[in-house]
């Protein structure tokens, strides 16, 4: 258990960065939901414009530290990989 004032502190810190990581994670997850299920249904134009919103979200995940950049360079390459072969179909 946190002893010191500064260890409080921190536990403290942690406890709020843990909700608002959290919360990002949740949005990005849901972003990439959409993706998926637009790809699920065959729709290539509801596909491309979900794989659109989702860039961003993806991108703000690496500068705020939710997510590895290797992680959403691996993520954003499968899915347009994904997208641009319904599109082609």
């Amino acid at each position: 258990m946190a002893n010191t004032a500064q260890s409080k502190k921190r536990a403290r810190q942690n406890e709020r960065r843990y909700d608002v990581n959290k919360a990002r994670r949740s949005r990005i997850r849901t972003f990439l939901r959409k993706v998926e299920e637009a790809i699920a249904s065959g729709n290539a134009e509801d596909a491309v414009a979900a794989l659109r919103a989702a860039q961003p979200e993806l991108a703000r995940g690496i500068t705020k530290g939710v997510l590895h950049k290797n992680t959403v360079a691996r993520k954003m390459s499968r899915l347009s990989a994904r997208v641009k072969a319904l599109s082609a179909a």
